[in-house]
């Protein structure tokens, strides 16, 4: 790490504001080069309960002030690869046609990888995760831990998608002479979980781009907190005056500027110490995962889907994805509405939908009778799945264990999940041969994070059609009491 701070402040990435003015050619001749980029803004530190490795605020920092800027020197980018290598921009352009974005940069990532130290951006390289956790990389067994059909099918269909770009590409990657371990599906899918889970947007590539150091700002959801008039003013009062004539979200989350670099800012404030965090999109905890390889406890953003018939699904002009249930249990207002108009005898449908559209109750009845519909379905789907919410609780808490458990064999018996365990390990055709003073293998102990991460998620979304379960039953028995006293 502190080989790949000295090499980004070598190439101009820093974590204060540049000087309004060049220094004078004596001053800079004088002055040795930063050992660091980072030590003004932020300092690298560990998380272990919020995302793991991180940065942290070194002092405070107010709402939109300017935390890192990333020249675009610094960035990789494909353009910049191939203005390097014109050998990989000649073979590059003849496949160009037929290739997205997304391949082109892939390619690129592996070519440069290959270069191993002949790389510039060789310190920036050898810091990335070796493995990810993202859909793409689950196994059978890890994917039917998910449970749930329509997540399952987002699990398989992603790793089909990331199988037929490796093999369109390959013709490209053969023609660069990549080495035999660089031309596996294995090495294609650690690059795309790269750069589907840390590239940054840019104008001039749909791809994005890598940004050193940028990249270890760990996620925050983002939420619909408004400018306070304080922030406002600590921003002018800063002279960022500039920066406020634009969107909030330049203000709170990062962009590429005038500047040629990429500047990220404070998305709000920060006392010393405190976690650094980049909101970098809207993402329920299935699309987390799929493209970034994590999920949260709490995640303001999560939608959960049940299955619906298709007349309900047809009966409006919403898209079917606002049809959800949010994570307090509350169904959506599209989902609502739907119903509302579902329920309702087709020959009234058009005399009540202005009532309907404006997300008035058509009567206490008609609500009542949504409300258990409601209820009646989430318990079905619930009785559908092979185990229960506490079930999955207890399992999660075993798998937390036994991947820092330093006597495995002893703790899976203790804590009672022989029969789910030996199903993994026959998966992985493995045996639990660990003596009392050793770990599981590597490769087990990812799967094992993987398995993890498969159950939070079904967990989740079991608990979610609970708490609506638990809603509907509310409003029904408000809804009995205002009946009763008519």
């Amino acid at each position: 790490m502190d080989a790949l701070l000295r090499w980004a402040a070598e190439l101009g990435v820093s974590d204060s504001r540049p000087p309004p003015f060049p220094s004078s050619p004596s001053a800079a001749a004088s002055s040795s080069p930063p050992s660091s980029c980072l030590g003004r803004s932020l300092v690298v530190a560990d998380f272990p309960d919020a995302g793991g490795r991180g940065l942290a605020a070194a002092r405070d920092l107010r709402r939109g002030e300017l935390v890192l800027r990333v020249p675009r020197a610094a960035l990789v980018t494909s353009d910049r690869v191939m203005a390097d290598d014109p050998r990989i921009a000649a073979c590059v352009s003849a496949h160009r046609p037929r290739l997205s974005s997304v391949q082109i940069l892939i390619v690129c990532l592996l070519a440069e990888v290959g270069k191993g130290r002949n790389s510039i951006w060789y310190p920036y390289l050898s810091q990335i995760p070796s493995y990810y956790t993202i859909l793409a990389t689950f196994n059978d067994f890890e994917v039917e831990a998910l449970q749930v059909h329509d997540a399952i099918w987002v699990a398989q269909k992603a790793c089909s998608a990331i199988k037929s770009d490796w093999e369109d590409a390959a013709p490209l990657m053969k023609e660069l002479e990549f080495k035999p371990k660089l031309l596996m599906f294995k090495s294609w899918l650690w690059a795309f979980a790269t750069v589907s889970s840390r590239t940054l947007h840019i104008a001039w590539d749909e791809a994005g781009c890598l940004c050193p150091v940028g990249d270890l700002f760990n996620y925050a959801a983002p939420d619909d907190t408004s400018f306070e008039e304080e922030d406002v003013a600590e921003v002018t009062n800063c002279q960022q005056k500039d920066e406020m004539a634009n969107s909030s979200e330049r203000l709170t989350d990062g962009e590429y500027d005038d500047s040629n670099a990429y500047c990220l800012y404070a998305r709000k404030k920060y006392k010393k110490g405190e976690q650094v965090l980049l909101g970098y999109g809207t993402y329920t905890n299935l699309e987390l995962l799929e493209h970034y390889g994590f999920l949260l406890s709490e995640n303001p953003n999560e939608k959960t889907f049940i299955q619906l018939d298709v007349d309900i699904c047809s009966i409006g002009t919403w898209p079917k994805d606002s049809l959800y249930i949010h994570p307090n249990g509350h169904p959506s207002f599209v989902l609502l509405c739907a119903l509302r108009l579902w329920t309702t005898p087709a020959n009234r449908r058009k005399a009540v939908s202005h009532q309907i559209y404006s997300g008035s109750m058509l009567s206490t009845e008609n609500e009542m009778e949504i409300m258990k519909w409601l209820i009646s379905k989430c318990e079905g789907t619930l009785q559908q799945l092979p185990t229960t919410v506490e079930f999955d609780e207890s399992l999660l808490v075993f798998l937390h264990k036994i991947q820092n458990s330093s006597n495995c064999k002893t703790d899976v018996k203790q804590l009672g999940f022989e029969q789910e365990f030996a199903v993994f390990l026959r998966f992985h055709q493995s045996e639990l041969d660990c003596s009392d003073n050793s770990k599981l293998p590597v490769r087990l102990l990812r799967s094992l994070e993987r398995w993890e991460l498969a159950v939070h998620w079904r967990c989740n979304y079991k608990k979610t059609l609970k708490k609506c379960i638990s809603y509907c039953k509310s409003l029904i028995h408000e809804l009995t009491f205002r009946l009763n006293r008519q």
